[in-house]
């Protein structure tokens, strides 16, 4: 009975970890994308030191996250035997959170060149900003990824490194993940259906949508002339 009683015990606390982790998943794919839009500012009219704070900030948030997230789901990982139920969720959370790791390190290595085109050392830096037109918005975006929830404290794991060091560190972590576990990433097959976000029919598929795609084409470039003044090519369409 007490064994029992145990391993229900451990079922339930296993199923908790796995569903904080989709919550970190979820969390850390929102401040990433955060971090790819304010980037995007960098070196414009709208580049400041606010934003170079801000996307510290959210950097900062993002490496506190997925370093949690790595920890437990290795753990989660050694300790998953084969035929486990929840064996597929956890691998397939890590072919993600591979995924996007080797995003953020992009982001990471863009933001760390263009800083170094647009220093803001000085007050005479701002006059090689270019001139996008770009209006704002790198506040907002900046506080919606510092409300996001994560299910765990955000305190733990190691310091925050510099720009450079963080580029490195996702480097080793990437090799490191790819090293420990052995999971294909052929293998993960997605939890959702091609399409759906396009709201296509789950019926059609790809090669029929390129045919009416193509079909349309040939429509459009075979058809009468629209231009209202064309009217040699009326009297060519007339003739035909």
């Amino acid at each position: 009975m007490n064994r029992w009683r145990r391993s229900v015990g451990e079922i339930q606390a296993r199923r908790r970890q796995v569903s904080e982790c989709e919550q970190a998943q979820a969390a850390l794919s929102k401040v990433t994308a955060c971090y790819q839009q304010m980037a995007t500012c960098l070196g414009s009219n709208t580049d400041g030191s606010s934003l170079r704070e801000e996307l510290e900030e959210t950097r900062t948030l993002a490496h506190k996250i997925f370093t949690g997230l790595h920890q437990r789901l290795l753990a989660l990982l050694v300790e998953t035997e084969q035929g486990q139920e929840d064996r597929e969720q956890v691998e397939r959370m890590w072919v993600l959170l591979l995924c996007t790791l080797e995003n953020f390190q992009q982001d990471l290595r863009r933001v760390s060149n263009i800083q170094e085109i647009f220093p803001l050392s000085q007050r005479k830096d701002r006059r090689a900003l270019v001139n996008t037109g770009v209006a704002g918005g790198g506040s907002e975006i900046a506080g919606r990824a510092a409300t996001t929830q994560t299910p765990w404290v955000t305190t733990e794991g190691k310091q925050r490194p510099d720009l450079r060091g963080h580029v490195l560190e996702i480097d080793g972590l990437l090799q490191e993940m790819l090293q420990r576990v052995n999971i294909p990433l052929w293998s993960i097959e997605p939890t959702q259906n091609a399409w759906a976000e396009n709201g296509q029919d789950d019926d059609d598929t790809l090669e029929e949508i390129m045919e009416v795609e193509a079909v349309s084409e040939v429509s459009r470039s075979s058809g009468c002339c629209n231009h209202s003044n064309c009217r040699l090519g009326c009297i060519f369409c007339l003739l035909n």
